[in-house]
């Protein structure tokens, strides 16, 4: 069970100063975010053809009840973890509005338009801001802006 003050509903205003404070004897990395996908495979293909990830590692159930696929861009330490159910019954999963993404940047925003647009996979541009959104198999938005 959570201690009082970690179970709070309203979140506590913090300065980032107060935060490296409370911080200091322990650190926090990004490790991996993770997709639930219908068709593993079928992903794995596009996440490789877009953006050039690849499989880092796996991990299979003992029982075969799902299967855990990590990809990397080969220079970050982050990972996009790609999670396959076996029991799952539906054909796709509730994204709700769309509002959580990943964002990728790129050296060539030219070059990865143009892929995208060949892929057929851009769903979103917002040229003004000089960003555009690609979606996987599985309706996953993926951001894709200029390295700065």
């Amino acid at each position: 069970m959570l201690s009082k003050e970690y179970s709070r509903t309203e979140p506590e205003s913090v300065s980032e100063k107060e935060c490296s404070e409370r911080n200091k004897t322990m650190n926090f990395r990004f490790a991996h975010n993770n997709f639930n996908v219908i068709d593993l495979e079928k992903s794995m293909k596009f996440y490789e053809e877009a953006l050039g990830l690849h499989e880092v590692r796996r991990k299979e159930a003992p029982d075969g009840s799902f299967i855990l696929v990590y990809l990397g861009d080969g220079e970050s330490k982050h990972q996009l973890e790609l999670t396959w159910l076996r029991d799952w019954e539906k054909d796709h999963y509730d994204l709700g509005d769309d509002e959580f993404h990943l964002a990728f940047t790129t050296d060539d925003m030219e070059a990865a338009h143009k892929k995208h647009e060949e892929m057929g996979c851009i769903c979103f541009e917002n040229p003004k801001m000089g960003i555009y959104f690609i979606e996987d198999p599985d309706e996953y938005w993926i951001e894709i802006i200029p390295e700065r």
